[in-house]
Parts: structure tokens; sequence; C-alpha cells
């Protein structure tokens, strides 16, 4: 396995869109004036709106400028707009954020805390009905998985199909190659593949297949791996080091109320996934760097 110092090469390597004219002399507050928090399009857009309201409300109270949110295409788009400087802060995967300090556009904050533990697990899972009984019984089969750059929607679940002996050719960087062909989009829509019977199987994180005792009634568990490090919430390198401050310690020292959505009221659907955070930093992901290592990965996905 290659050492972390090979993968901040691999990084360096990556285009940094948009930064000409956004640094040096005067500025409006926080790059254009107001608080951007873009979105990682984990579930559908409305959803997530209606989940990330209040926190928009928290970092533009602490800021003392306007606060919007933004649904995102995907995890490159988020990187773009941090290093570029349309967007000030986002949430992202652990991958992404790893990849995007080391190209040099994004800062990771806060890692986030989720039903218990700063660790959550990435899953391959099928229907109840299916004769798939183990990862080499996906080979010739259809596997939905999340964004590329996704640690437990694409990384995990290659690097389980690696370890169980199936080919994954180029992926997550390139199609062909695999025992299996493979689609990409998002952890939600995976699993609505996997429900309408469109893929065999799904690699997603684990949080997107949970019911209320468990997997959700009709699906079962092929393989999981646990312990992957929560993902981050990361901030633009084109902010002041004031600003960053500022923006991080309003979620830090946020209300309860920030973690329950739009109608305030804990345990209900519009309530954000997390409900804590802690100051992270790049060695925080490190688990995530040497899985990617591992499948040979290197910053050319930040392209696409």
């Amino acid at each position: 396995m290659m050492q972390r110092r090979e993968f901040v090469q691999l990084g360096g390597a990556a285009t940094i869109v948009g930064l000409a004219g956004c640094t040096g002399g005067s500025r409006e507050p926080y790059i254009n004036g107001e608080v951007e928090f873009a979105m990682n399009p984990t579930e559908p857009q409305d959803e997530m709106e209606a989940q990330y309201d209040p926190l928009a409300e928290v970092l533009g109270a602490a800021a003392g400028v306007p606060a919007t949110t933004t649904y995102a295409r995907n995890y490159s788009a988020i990187l773009q707009g941090l290093g570029s400087g349309t967007v000030d802060m986002a949430d992202t995967g652990p991958f992404a954020a790893a990849l995007g300090v080391n190209a040099g556009q994004a800062e990771i904050a806060l890692q986030r805390k989720a039903y218990g533990s700063f660790t959550y697990a990435s899953v391959i899972v099928t229907r109840e009905d299916s004769d798939i009984d183990s990862l080499s019984d996906l080979a010739g089969r259809t596997v939905g998985f999340a964004d590329r750059l996704s640690a437990s929607g694409a990384l995990f679940p290659l690097y389980m199909l690696k370890q169980a002996g199936l080919s994954i050719g180029g992926l997550p960087s390139e199609d062909g190659g695999s025992d299996f062909t493979p689609t990409f989009s998002s952890h939600g829509a995976a699993f609505e593949q996997l429900e309408a019977g469109q893929v065999d199987a799904a690699g997603v994180g684990k949080f997107i297949t949970v019911g209320d005792d468990g997997v959700k009634s009709g699906f079962r568990y092929v393989k999981e791996y646990d312990g992957i490090p929560e993902a981050p919430i990361v901030t633009s390198p084109m902010l002041t080091a004031e600003e960053k401050q500022t923006l991080t310690a309003a979620i830090v020292d946020a209300p309860a109320s920030m973690y329950h959505g739009a109608d305030g009221t804990a345990d209900t659907d519009d309530d954000l996934w997390f409900d804590d955070v802690r100051a992270a930093g790049l060695d925080t992901y490190q688990p995530v760097i040497d899985v990617a290592l591992e499948l040979g990965i290197d910053a050319s996905l930040l392209d696409g």
C-alpha cells in the first residue's frame, strides 16, 4: 500500500477551477457578500433544503450576512465551488474532502457524529428474495453505487468486492474491465434502483438502508464494512482565518434546534442526519485515503 505522501502528490495534480482574480486586494466578506453552504446530494433536494434551513440561519446570524444553501450536482461540483470561491462551506464525503484538501480546494473543519458514533458503515445490500448470498454471486450482475467520490457509496463497496476476488477493472475512475456492471448516482438513487429491480445489489452508506428495526423490510445485507470516519464539513480556502473560525464556531456552538430541521421539532422527517460535530483534519480520514490508494485511485476523478 502506498504511503500518505504519495497521496499528497496525487492530490496536488488536480485542477483548481476559478481561483484567478479571487485572491489579494479588498473583497466583500465571505467572498460574495453572503454565506453559501453546498449540500451533498444524498437525498431529494426539497427534503435536504428543509433539513439544512436552520443550519443556514445559524451561519447567517453568526456571519452577519445572508446565508443560503445550494443543492450540489455531485462531489466534484462542491469541490470546484469551494476552490473557485462560489461556495464558502459544504458537507461532503470523507474521500472527496481528502482530495479537495490535497488539491487546495477545501479545508476540513469539522467531523460529524450520527447514530451515537463518529464512524459509520458501508454496505452491499440486495433484496430479501434475491439469490445473491455472497459477493462472488455478483459476478455478471448489475450493482448500483453512489457518487464515484463517495467513501461509503463507492470506495468501500468496491474495496469489499475486490477483497472478495472480483475484478473491479478501472473503477471508480473508469468504467470497463469489472466482473459486474456498475451504475453511479447517489445513495438514495442507488437504493431506489434496487427497490425498483433495476440493479441486483447496491453499494451504499448503511444510513440510507436503515428502517425502524435494522435493514428496511424487504432487503438484506450481503456484506458490511464498519468503522469509516463520519463525513466532514469543509470550508473554502478562499475564506480568511477569521471567517472560517466564525462559521466553524457557529456550528459547534449551535443550539440543538439546528439539527431539528425546518419544523423545529426533534425526531421528525426533516431532522438532520447528524446531531453533533467535533474539530477534525486530514489525519482523521487516513483510513479512507488508504483504501483509495489500495484501489489505485488518483485525483483525475475531480475532473468530472
